[in-house]
């Protein structure tokens, strides 16, 4: 009689570690570990870092067959950009851009951000701004936010008001789009994390 039951606890937990620290904590995780365990099957391996490439890419594949709720809730794992508190290390280091500790984002910059991430919300509802930032400042994430929106470059916390913005109806072709790209990357994005804990021997998983 075989005893093949299917990856242990073990292997499911240790996935499941790997993959909040490669896309954030989210419930959706929930449902990705038994979808990657099915479809990678014995390919699966987290005895060595470089094999979780390959996870990545199929993670994001399997998202993007998700419903788009799903899809929305899962993204929402990311903080918003400019968001100061209860980060993880991975998230805090990648939102300051390079900038250190003595020079810190200046304030009118995070409160500006406050107002493009609710502008942006109000625009696509249901959704959460997600970019790769890829050592940019937030600044300049800023500027990304404002073409995004169509608005102006600015450094005022409350323009343009928010309810003079348009709303992009939920489910829409330009809000699915708006999705894919988020989705895409918190793909690039993990890809990067991997790399840095590559270069910096951070995950230490046995099967």
């Amino acid at each position: 009689m075989s005893n093949d039951c299917g990856p242990g606890q073990d292997v499911q937990s240790n996935l499941k570690s790997v993959l909040i620290l490669l896309f954030e904590e989210s419930d959706a995780i929930q449902t990705l570990v038994p979808e990657l365990l099915a479809s990678l099957g014995s390919d699966i391996t987290l005895t060595q870092p470089s094999h979780f490439h390959k996870i990545i890419d199929e993670s994001i594949h399997l998202i993007h067959g998700w419903s788009p709720d799903l899809q929305a809730h899962f993204i929402a794992g990311h903080p918003r950009i400019g968001e100061t508190r209860n980060l993880s290390v991975l998230s805090s280091k990648e939102q300051s851009g390079g900038t250190s500790a003595a020079a810190p984002t200046p304030p009118e910059v995070l409160l500006r951000l406050q107002h493009l991430n609710a502008c942006y919300e109000h625009v696509y509802p249901g959704l959460r701004y997600i970019t790769f930032v890829n050592g940019r400042s937030r600044a300049v994430i800023a500027e990304e936010m404002e073409d995004k929106l169509g608005i102006s470059h600015s450094l005022l916390p409350d323009q343009p008001p928010v309810e003079s913005l348009v709303p992009v109806e939920a489910n829409s072709q330009p809000w699915l789009t708006e999705l894919h790209r988020a989705v895409e990357d918190v793909g690039r994005i993990a890809q990067s994390r991997l790399e840095k804990i590559e270069r910096e021997g951070l995950l230490q998983l046995r099967e």
